[in-house]
């Protein structure tokens, strides 16, 4: 049994270990640390490439596979990654040793947020996109942020920085920290000014239901102190509601022209998205995102309304909106061939799937949109959302799923069904809707349906087979055969 105790940093850390190195954000966090002078250590269940290749290019030394020799030389403290069980070699061995540990949000809490003022950005949706639009806005404003993303920000062609200046940017995560603490990461994260943008049901393996994501926000929200800000898109029940119950001053957002920030008259034009902005109902400016959709908008609207709290002026911040290069896998363009353009996307809740598409139909009037769907999470892989989903795809031509894998000690009758899911679309109308029980017969598929103009949008929060690239691959055969 770990000893509570010892979930602490020392005073004297030369040597810091990572279990579960690999991780996205555990890998940031060893940068980081390296960074900061620390001999740096970690082990991964497999290590292998891209991570092996990033961890090896940073100079750090990581083991494949737990085992209690990868805490020899004994380090002086230990990272526990929230993949982590109980009941991993390592983490038995960890508990006999009786080393200091801390979970991530702990670590990134004690080494890099207490000197700095926090800025957390979470919701359910759209956190990767809006903290990295703010902590771009803050460099291009040269006032060098430190921060931590759950993705690759185009600028920065990285997840983490550690800068000099006063502000700590975190994508505030509600998922559970660490084996040894349930809660939600972001209640480590210490907010001074938040932003807040949807609540919805979602990790139905950590969450029992609706009430129980409220009230781990609920707990978020009450941490920003009395002088700090709240910004909250108020346009979200859920998250007006939870908003109200804020100790500090709350600055709503949203399409209601009565808030204290609102949207208005949003159009694309040559790939960039402008929009005006309004505060307390007056025209404050006209800003321009590099993103499509209304939901972008709103994300930059927020950003928007936390610069000017943190008192830049109007100039900085429409130019820091507008020369925002975006975040991969967020609306990414992969490549085109053959006249066909293929874009990478995380989403997977319905709600981001629904947002999603729409921008991308706004942003390529006229073309066929085929989205193509891997429902890979705990929740899309549930039948939680499986009636969902069936309005998700309304702004797709033609639709075609990936059916999941099953999850382990989930009955049948609880689990998500792309075949399911095809039917209704087409009782709905949505004529070309297809289920496919594996990758290869999806891609030999689009291989033979696509043509010139074509705009294929795939959804999966994980790698898809490498799907993206064997599409371009194969339409680069196709349109010039060998």
């Amino acid at each position: 049994m770990i000893d509570p105790e010892l979930n602490h940093a020392p005073d004297h850390i030369g040597h810091i270990h990572l279990m579960g190195i690999c991780g996205t954000a555990m890998a940031a966090l060893a940068g980081m640390l390296l960074q900061s002078g620390y001999r740096i250590t970690g082990s991964d269940r497999e290590v292998y490439p891209p991570m092996s290749d990033f961890l090896a290019r940073l100079g750090i030394e990581a083991c494949s596979g737990y085992r209690a020799e990868n805490l020899t030389p004994r380090p002086d403290l230990v990272v526990v990654g929230n993949v982590i069980t109980k009941v991993n070699p390592e983490a038995e061995a960890l508990a006999k040793a009786g080393i200091p540990y801390l979970s991530l949000p702990q670590a990134l809490a004690h080494f890099f947020i207490g000197s700095r003022t926090s800025l957390v950005v979470a919701g359910t949706h759209g956190k990767t996109t809006t903290a990295s639009l703010l902590a771009s806005s803050l460099f291009r404003a040269g006032l060098d942020p430190t921060f931590m993303i759950g993705g690759i920000v185009r600028e920065f062609d990285g997840n983490f920085r550690l800068g000099h200046g006063p502000y700590f940017v975190a994508e505030g995560d509600e998922y559970d920290t660490a084996f040894f603490d349930k809660g939600s990461k972001f209640l480590h994260y210490q907010p001074k000014i938040a932003i807040l943008t949807s609540i919805e049901f979602d990790h139905a393996d950590i969450f029992a239901d609706l009430q129980a994501i409220k009230a781990t926000f609920r707990r978020f929200v009450r941490l920003i102190p009395a002088d700090g800000l709240l910004v909250a898109c108020l346009d979200d029940p859920n998250v007006a509601a939870i908003a109200a119950e804020a100790r500090c001053p709350v600055e709503g957002y949203g399409l209601d022209r009565s808030l204290p920030w609102s949207l208005a008259d949003v159009r694309v034009e040559e790939g960039l998205t402008r929009f005006a902005a309004y505060r307390h109902d007056r025209r404050w400016a006209e800003l321009t995102v590099r993103l499509p959709g209304r939901h972008n908008c709103l994300n930059g609207l927020a950003v928007a309304a936390v610069l000017h709290h943190l008192g830049l002026d109007q100039a900085a911040i429409e130019a820091g909106l507008a020369t925002f290069g975006g975040v991969k896998r967020r609306q990414e363009v992969r490549g085109v061939e053959a006249g066909v353009t293929v874009i990478d996307d995380f989403a997977h809740h319905p709600t981001a799937v629904r947002e999603t598409l729409a921008a991308l139909q706004a942003a390529y009037s006229g073309r066929r949109l085929v989205a193509v769907f891997e429902p890979r999470t705990n929740s899309s892989r549930r039948a939680i959302f499986q009636q969902d989903y069936v309005r998700a795809f309304d702004a797709a031509d033609a639709v075609l799923l990936r059916e999941p894998l099953p999850l382990a000690n989930v009955a049948p009758g609880d689990l998500f069904s792309s075949a399911q899911l095809a039917a209704d679309l087409r009782r709905n109308g949505r004529q070309e809707a297809r289920a496919f029980a594996d990758t290869d017969s999806l891609l030999a598929h689009l291989g033979a349906v696509l043509v010139a103009g074509d705009v294929v949008a795939v959804l999966s929060n994980g790698g898809f087979d490498n799907i993206h690239v064997r599409l371009l691959e194969l339409l680069r055969q196709r349109n010039h055969p060998v």
